[in-house]
C-alpha cells in the first residue's frame, strides 16, 4: 500500500490545532499561578513587599499582552503568497535572483531561458518554477507541504502557530519567541521561591495539594519552555544577523559567499525595518513596505547590487 507523504503533511494542520489549546492552556495556569495564587495575595501586605507584587504583576500582563498580540499575528497573517502568474520585471531581476530547487520545484523552460556564467558556461536559471502551483517562484519562495502553497521567503512550517513563517510574518515570529521567552523567564524566577518551599509546605500541609500542584507545574512548565526558548533565540539571531532562513542554512554552507548578506544592520532592517519606535511591536510603516522591497518577499537586494 502505497502512503502519499503530502497528505501525511497536511495532517500536520489537525496537530496545529491541538498546540493553540496547548498554548492557551499553558498561558491560563500560569496567570493563575503568579497573579492570582502567588503574587496578587501580596498585594494586600503593604510596603515594600507589595510594591514588588505590583511591579511584577504589572511586567507580567505587559509581557503576556505582547506575545499573545504577536502570537495570533502570526497565526493569522498570511506569510506572503505568490501573485497568480507573476514574472521577474526585467532579465537582470531573474540573473540577481537566487532560489534552490528540488525535484518539485523545476523550472519551466518555456517560461524562463538558460543564461550564460562568465566562464560562458550554460546556468540554470535561478528563478523558480513550482510544479504543484503552477506558478512561477520569486527568490527565496520555497513550496510547504503542509500548506500546500508556495510562501515568500519561507522560513519553516510552524505547528505551534497551524501557519508558514515567511515573509510578512517572521518579524511577529521572532517577537514571539523573544516575549515568550522573556515571560517564561520571568515566570521561572517570581515561582522560584514556592518551588523551593514546595516540599516542606507538603509536608505540613500549610497550602491546599491543588495550589501546590498547580505551582510546582507551572515552574516546570516555564522552566523547560525559557530553555528551549533559549535555543530558539539564539538561532533566530544568528539567521537574522547574516539574511538567512531556516530553509536557506544548507544553501548558504555550500555558497563561498551568501548573496543575501549585507551586513548586519541591512538585514535586520529588512525584518524589522528602520522604523525604531516600531522595532518592538508586530507592526511596520507604509514607509518601509514602500521604500524596503525585501518586507514584502518578492524582491531582495545581494551583495552584488550594494557593491554596484
Amino acid at each position: 500500500m502505497e502512503i502519499n507523504l503530502f497528505r501525511l503533511c497536511s495532517g500536520l494542520k489537525v496537530i496545529g490545532y491541538f498546540m493553540i489549546l496547548l498554548v492557551a492552556a499553558i498561558v491560563a495556569v500560569s496567570y493563575y499561578a503568579v497573579v492570582v495564587l502567588t503574587w496578587g495575595p501580596e498585594l494586600r501586605t503593604g510596603g515594600l513587599h507589595s510594591f514588588l507584587a505590583i511591579s511584577i504583576i504589572v511586567v507580567f500582563h505587559f509581557l503576556l499582552i505582547m506575545l499573545l498580540w504577536c502570537y495570533f499575528m502570526v497565526v493569522f497573517r498570511d506569510p506572503g503568497s505568490v501573485p497568480e502568474n507573476w514574472k521577474p520585471r526585467t532579465q537582470e531581476e531573474i540573473l540577481e535572483a537566487g532560489s534552490s530547487l528540488t525535484s518539485t520545484e523545476i523550472t519551466a523552460p518555456e517560461v524562463f531561458n538558460s543564461t550564460q556564467s562568465t566562464d560562458g558556461q550554460e546556468r540554470r536559471p535561478e528563478v523558480g518554477y513550482c510544479s504543484r502551483c503552477q506558478n512561477a517562484k520569486p527568490p527565496r519562495c520555497h513550496h510547504c507541504s503542509v500548506c500546500q502553497r508556495c510562501v515568500l521567503k519561507m522560513d519553516h512550517h510552524c505547528v505551534w502557530v497551524v501557519n508558514c513563517v515567511g515573509a510578512t510574518n517572521y518579524k511577529s515570529f521572532l517577537l514571539f519567541l523573544l516575549y515568550t521567552f522573556l515571560e517564561t523567564t520571568m515566570d521561572t524566577l517570581v515561582l522560584l521561591p514556592n518551588f523551593i518551599n514546595f516540599f516542606s509546605e507538603a509536608k505540613s500541609h500549610s497550602t491546599s495539594p491543588g495550589n501546590l500542584a498547580v505551582v510546582f507545574v507551572t515552574f516546570v512548565l516555564n522552566l523547560a519552555f525559557s530553555l528551549s526558548l533559549l535555543c530558539f533565540v539564539v538561532m533566530h539571531i544568528s539567521l537574522l544577523s547574516s539574511n538567512t532562513t531556516s530553509v536557506e542554512v544548507h544553501e548558504k554552507r555550500r555558497a563561498t559567499r551568501w548573496k543575501y548578506d549585507l551586513g548586519r544592520k541591512k538585514n535586520f532592517e529588512q525584518v524589522f525595518g528602520t522604523k525604531k519606535a516600531l522595532w518592538f511591536f508586530p507592526l511596520l510603516s507604509k514607509e518601509d513596505l514602500d521604500n524596503i522591497p525585501a518586507l514584502r518577499g518578492l524582491e531582495f537586494p545581494t551583495v552584488s547590487d550594494s557593491e554596484a
